[in-house]
């Protein structure tokens, strides 16, 4: 899964991108509303951390111009301010969540875990899809009664299938939702790493459509 995590406080930012990369998420950061507001209009992101006190442009004008180009990614609003109606401000403005400084770390990925899965529609304290159970404190994955582990990247796209269960992903959207910005991953990646997750889970899970992509949840 994609992260953009907009924080101007550079430790903060590195500390937190550390811990969200540890957790499974390819993480870009951006240090201002202006880089903000570009890269959540022109890239793919599956959930968005919003600082409001940035510099060059609010964080609520940020959400606000996402918003009204019809960019629904699900916000999480940081702020170290606590007003009762700047959070109402920030849900008027289309945040998804609030979380207000300072906070435990662990409390934010709860609240990210917890809004992807809300977002997708899967309400279980596990994400489960198609007989599989996946464990993200872990990152191991229970099928057919065993348990296997998942590296970085295995466990990055089995979540992103498994949260899109029955639809057809190309190799290029699967890129844009596992790698970061800057990455540059070889061409054959997600057949490699979509076949060491066929040898895990068995081969009836993850199928190929040809000229298409990959289907997650149809047999191969």
């Amino acid at each position: 899964m994609r992260l953009l995590l907009v924080e101007d406080d550079p430790g903060l930012s590195r500390s937190l991108k550390l811990e969200l990369e540890s957790a499974g998420f390819a993480v870009d950061c951006a240090t201002d509303g202006e880089a903000a507001e570009f890269l959540g209009s022109t890239e793919s992101y599956d959930i968005v951390i919003l600082d409001l006190g940035l510099p060059k442009m609010p964080g609520l004008e940020v959400l606000r111009r996402w918003r009204r180009a019809e960019n629904h990614v699900p916000v999480i609003v940081l702020t170290a301010r606590d007003a009762w109606h700047e959070k109402v401000d920030g849900f008027k403005a289309g945040a998804d969540d609030y979380l207000g400084k300072p906070f435990h770390s662990e409390e934010l990925l709860a609240r990210v875990q917890a809004l992807l899965k809300r977002f997708h529609g899967r309400m279980q304290p596990q994400l489960a899809a198609c007989g599989l159970v996946l464990d993200e404190d872990t990152q191991t994955v229970s099928v057919g009664g065993r348990s296997e582990q998942l590296t970085a990247i295995e466990f990055r796209l089995l979540r992103y299938f498994m949260l899109h269960p029955g639809k057809v992903f190309t190799r290029t959207h699967l890129l844009e939702h596992i790698y970061q910005y800057d990455s540059d991953p070889a061409s054959n990646v997600i057949e490699v790493y979509v076949n060491r997750l066929r040898r895990k889970l068995g081969n009836g899970l993850i199928a190929t459509r040809r000229g298409q992509g990959y289907v997650f949840g149809e047999k191969a």
